[in-house]
């Protein structure tokens, strides 16, 4: 079993920078995937980045690419998203998961472990 803790969120403007923060407990992320996603209101949850395990790999949805990173630390057992220039399409909560398999990452339903969410919120 996996618990996850995600943290971070806040009103922010429109152009700023946010670090959300996932903190596990009960095994080590080293031997999962982790990804985040993010739902608003009224619509699906989806896909935002994910980073596999035993790899260097990160993929990311195209809406945020370039503008948010995936990042491990390992001794920590905690998954952050950095997010620069937030823009008003970006407001969510966000979650984070983890994954036993290391495929799939962009399916939500690939997720084993869910944590509760934060709540981002951005002004413009």
């Amino acid at each position: 079993q996996v618990q996850l803790v995600e943290s971070g969120g806040e009103l922010v403007q429109a152009g700023g920078s946010l670090r959300l923060s996932c903190a596990a407990s009960g095994r080590t992320i080293r031997d999962y995937a982790m990804g985040w996603f993010r739902q608003a209101p009224g619509k699906e949850r989806e896909f935002v980045a994910a980073s596999k395990w035993g790899a260097d790999y990160t993929y990311y949805a195209d809406s945020v690419k370039s503008r948010f990173t995936i990042a491990r630390d390992n001794a920590k057992n905690t998954v952050y998203l950095l997010m620069n220039t937030l823009k008003p399409e970006d407001p969510a909560v966000y979650y984070c998961a983890a994954a036993s398999r290391n495929y799939g990452l962009q399916n939500r339903y690939t997720y084993d472990y869910w944590g509760q969410g934060t709540q981002v919120t951005v002004s413009s």
